[in-house]
Formats: structure tokens, sequence, C-alpha cells
């Protein structure tokens, strides 16, 4: 098995198109973020980790630009080109360099941007980055199972669902909860994926 060309954690990586760009997540980011906590609280329904104020959310950028430094997760802020604002955030985590595959997720965005292709956007530039860029064979996605949206918004850019890891993570309200894994591979993003989300773009 051939392990990844070496992958820079210090880069500032900018992944832009016409509609959307996405850049690296700072610290200071909290200050463009955090009146969604009061305006979209339920933004987090589904996290992992409880997101209540600001405070919390800045602990939830730090965690991941401490992650990027542990050269496991490298984080972006999403701007929305349509409305000319930040509009939430995404990364590559568990990324595993040496046997070429990565988890894309962490992913959230304001309610504005749903139904608006700035997600299918954000996925083509990520996707085409790792496949294309990185030559990363496995890009994987998790979602709570009884997130539905989320499920469908994924299966829509090509996913394959593989699973359900039962009682899998807890969350912040003391349960557990099931994660769905869904994938695609490099041949498939090869094959046809590629194509067909990027006419998804056009439509």
């Amino acid at each position: 098995m051939l392990a990844l060309k070496s992958f820079d954690f210090t880069e500032e990586i900018i992944l832009e198109n016409e509609r959307v760009l996405l850049r690296p997540l700072r610290i200071s980011d909290g200050s463009l973020l955090s009146h969604y906590v009061n305006e979209e609280p339920d933004l987090w329904q589904y996290s992992l980790v409880a997101i209540h104020n600001s405070e919390d959310l800045e602990n939830y950028i730090q965690s991941a630009i401490d992650a990027r430094e542990n050269k496991t997760s490298y984080a972006f802020i999403v701007f929305d080109k349509l409305l000319n604002e930040y509009v939430g955030c995404t990364r590559f985590y568990d990324m595993q360099l040496a046997y070429q595959t990565t988890q894309l997720g962490y992913t959230w965005y304001s309610k504005k941007c749903w139904g608006t292709k700035l997600n299918e956007n954000c996925k083509y530039l990520l996707l085409q980055f790792a496949f294309d860029q990185m030559g990363f064979e496995r890009v994987e996605f998790r979602a709570d199972n009884n997130n539905k949206r989320s499920i469908a918004a994924m299966q829509k850019i090509g996913c394959t669902v593989e699973g359900v890891l039962k009682n899998h993570l807890p969350m912040p309200n003391g349960k557990r909860r099931d994660s769905i894994v869904l994938s695609i591979l490099k041949e498939e993003w090869d094959a046809s994926l590629k194509q067909a989300l990027a006419a998804q773009l056009k439509t």
C-alpha cells in the first residue's frame, strides 16, 4: 500500500468556486459565527458537542484547531458568496494518511443556505481536493441515524450507505446515538460521481 504524498497541516488551504469559499478555521472566527448560536440554536441538535453560547462555540473551534495541530483534522469556515457572509463550518477529520482515508463531517450551515446548493458546492470542492489533489482512496461520512435530512444530503451527492454502528457515541443529553456510516471511494468518484456532482451545481 502506498501512503499519500506528504500533507502540510500548516498550509493555508483555500478551496473556492463561483459560489463558495472555504478557508482554514481560525479561533477569531467565533465572532463571525456566534450570532447563529442565538438565532439558530437547533443547528446543533444532532451534534456530539453541546453548543449553547459563544464560549461553547469558541471551545468547539479551539478543539478543531488543536486537532489540526495534532495532524488529524483540517477544518474550514464556509463563506457563501451569494449571501456575502460566513455561514458555517466543515472539516476533514480522522485523517489517516498512511491508509489513504479520511472522514468528512462536522458540517453545519445556517438554515438560510439549506436547499440552495451551497452544500453541493462545498462537497464538490472538498471531494475534488481529497481525491484529485491528495489522492485519498476513501472518504467516509458519519451522522446520527435519526438525522434524516443530513443523510439525504449525503446520499444526494453520491454517498453509499454502508451500515449503522449501534449505540455508538455519547450525546450531550446523556443518551447514545446510532451512527450511520456512508462513503465515497476514489474509483466511484473517478467513474461517475465527479461528473454527476458537477452537473448538480449547474441545475
